[in-house]
């Protein structure tokens, strides 16, 4: 966000100072990607809100979307493929909205494939995973998650592999392998406590009590 800043004061700069207008659409489409990444951000925060909540935030879906509009008019695939992740998030989890959602999630998997992102991309399969689920492909849900922890691993993100494994413990129980759903369940305990994740902790003695 600095350089692109550093990119508009230049583009300010020489217009005033040295007549020089030719920078002025530049200008416009960092600018665009800075307020872009401000909405998702305060989307992101009405996230949070919600999960403490269980209320619908009015203005989170709204963020989500400009910035998807902002960022696609930007050509910029990797801050769109985060806000179209975003907008299939709160389909998902804040109206359980799954046939809205799927779309955007996977509109969230080609760009973010394409951009080189592998954390969106790790997010949109998650969400993609647990909508397969939902819908009964056990199969599928599988994949889904186990490519999507594979890149967590690669990331080096934790919690985000706890968080991963929950989803794979439940699908374990449900296709009546407890075995698998004990140790998955062994292992994602051990990385939330590393990560500190307390939440997920919870999440997975949740499931355990499943088995």
């Amino acid at each position: 966000m600095d350089e692109l800043m550093r990119q508009v004061d230049g583009v300010y700069e020489r217009a005033i100072f040295g007549g020089e207008y030719d920078g002025l659409a530049e200008a416009d489409r960092a600018l665009d990607v800075v307020e872009a990444a401000l909405l998702v951000q305060r989307g992101r925060i009405l996230h949070c809100r919600f999960v403490e909540s269980r209320v619908e935030p009015p203005e989170e879906l709204g963020y989500f979307e400009r910035a998807a509009e902002l960022y696609r008019g930007a050509g910029d695939e990797r801050g769109e493929a985060e806000a179209r992740f975003w907008i299939g998030c709160f389909h998902q989890v804040v109206r359980d909205d799954n046939p809205t959602a799927v779309p955007f999630l996977t509109a969230a998997v080609e760009l973010s494939r394409r951009s080189g992102d592998d954390l969106t991309l790790s997010y949109a399969l998650r969400h993609l995973g647990v909508a397969a689920h939902m819908s009964g492909n056990y199969p599928e849900a599988r994949e889904l998650l186990e490519e999507s922890t594979a890149l967590r691993r690669t990331l080096d993100f934790s919690a985000g592999v706890a968080a991963n494994l929950v989803g794979l413990v439940y699908l374990a129980i449900a296709e009546n392998r407890p075995a698998d759903a004990r140790a998955l369940a062994d292992e994602a305990a051990a990385l939330a406590k590393s990560a500190g994740a307390s939440a997920i902790t919870e999440q997975i003695e949740a499931a355990r009590s499943r088995i």
